[in-house]
């Protein structure tokens, strides 16, 4: 028998782009003018999963993540390659698909778990634990159609996760449901774990990958870079990030491959920021380094990291004020300094006068994104004056593997005696 739950080799996924709706039916009838082009979702993707193995896949939008484990789960067939998949899977990739919105909640329950080769009895069995998993309670004898979209969701995430797999494959469904659900989605993440099934996962959240996962896959564009422990993985991912991956001699991946893969750097500063000031001063080329002096937007909690701009001036200013601020995806101040209050400079500046800006500092955060936003301003004559402010701008991710209450890590040293 196989150690591996998962085996894939040589996947590839081909899908045909047409400039033109018409150019598909003209295609049709006359196969010898190609009227399409090709584009490649995957490019000769290997991977194998040990059975008991927690595998994560992490990569830019549009690498092929969501499209791997649809070919795996029998979603999509590939255009090229071989699966070969040894045991039973449950997946929650689109939660809720093939739900009848017409029936109540037991209905889709005894609709989805036939669908997934479960007899009624075998459903019997289940039919509490997937009540008390979702718990909304009365609402799963009224039809799907008047759910709100997190009661939808919940029922439709503890159906998936309570069919007792051996093979678990989530694409970004840990996220669901309030903070409440959240948790007992994880608590259950972790039971399979122990447990020692295989599990397969995509995900955003950085943190989760470096918690739970023993390996980690890196695609971008469709094609495998490079796989490892997390950390490794996660540091190669800032790297693509901001378009400074490096091809290594042992790397199955062509510098040709590597050029057609272009830099997502852009992903992370927010198009619409909110900006104004009265142009004395310009902020510009705002970047994170971290603790190697790599350019990225994700930050490894405990870390040494720092925050660079640039700013023009366009007048002469008697003492410049330069500022930056966090804040969470909720809108709130987390925390932020300036060189007023850290009375690191306190000079004047001429028209003309180019200054660049550095913030160093270890990063404390929880695991999480975060929003940078930045500040020129001053006093004239007692005076506040805003020169030139960017607000969330730039987008920041914490990743952690230990997170503690609040915002912020304490660091406390334990003794137990």
């Amino acid at each position: 028998m196989s150690e591996y739950a998962i085996e894939a080799e040589k996947i590839s996924k081909v899908y045909r782009l047409y400039d033109r709706p018409r150019d598909r039916f003209l295609e049709a009838i006359n196969p010898g003018k190609r009227r399409s082009k090709d584009h490649y979702a995957l490019t000769d993707v290997d991977l194998k999963i040990k059975k008991g193995e927690t595998v994560g896949i992490i990569g830019t939008n549009g690498s092929g993540k969501s499209t791997i484990l649809k070919i795996i789960t029998g979603v999509l067939s590939p255009t090229s390659g071989s699966i070969t998949v040894n045991g039973r899977i449950s997946a929650l990739l689109e939660l809720g698909a093939g739900f009848n919105m017409e029936y109540n909640g037991i209905e889709n329950i005894y609709l989805n778990g036939t669908m997934m080769g479960f007899s009624r009895k075998e459903i019997d069995e289940r039919l509490d634990s997937i009540l008390e998993f979702a718990d909304i309670g009365e609402y799963v004898y009224q039809p799907c159609k008047t759910y709100s979209s997190g009661m939808f969701v919940r029922l439709a995430f503890a159906v998936a996760i309570n069919i007792d797999p051996e093979i678990l494959i989530v694409d970004e469904a840990l996220s669901v449901g309030d903070v409440f659900f959240q948790s007992k989605c994880y608590h259950k993440f972790e039971e399979f774990k122990e447990q020692g099934k295989t599990i397969l996962f995509v995900s955003h959240d950085l943190s989760s990958i470096a918690k739970y996962c023993d390996r980690v896959i890196l695609l971008n564009k469709g094609i495998k870079l490079d796989e490892g422990c997390p950390k490794e993985m996660i540091d190669a991912y800032k790297q693509v990030l901001v378009g400074q991956y490096k091809v290594t001699d042992d790397s199955e991946v062509s510098v040709e491959d590597l050029s057609r893969m272009s830099s997502e750097a852009s992903a992370a500063v927010n198009p619409d920021a909110l900006e104004y000031g009265t142009g004395d001063a310009r902020i510009r080329d705002y970047y994170i380094t971290d603790r190697n002096g790599t350019r990225t937007t994700a930050i490894i909690k405990g870390e040494e990291f720092t925050i660079h701009f640039s700013v023009d001036f366009t007048a002469d200013i008697k003492a410049p004020i330069f500022a930056f601020t966090v804040k969470n995806i909720r809108g709130t101040e987390i925390t932020g300094t300036n060189t007023m209050y850290e009375k690191a400079f306190l000079e004047p500046v001429k028209s003309g006068d180019t200054k660049t800006v550095t913030f160093r500092q270890r990063m404390d955060l929880q695991g999480g994104e975060y929003l940078l936003s930045f500040g020129v301003t001053g006093y004239e004559q007692d005076k506040f004056q805003v020169y030139h402010r960017l607000y969330d701008v730039l987008n920041v991710t914490v990743v952690s593997d230990k997170n503690t209450v609040g915002y912020y890590d304490m660091n406390s040293q334990i003794e137990v005696k």
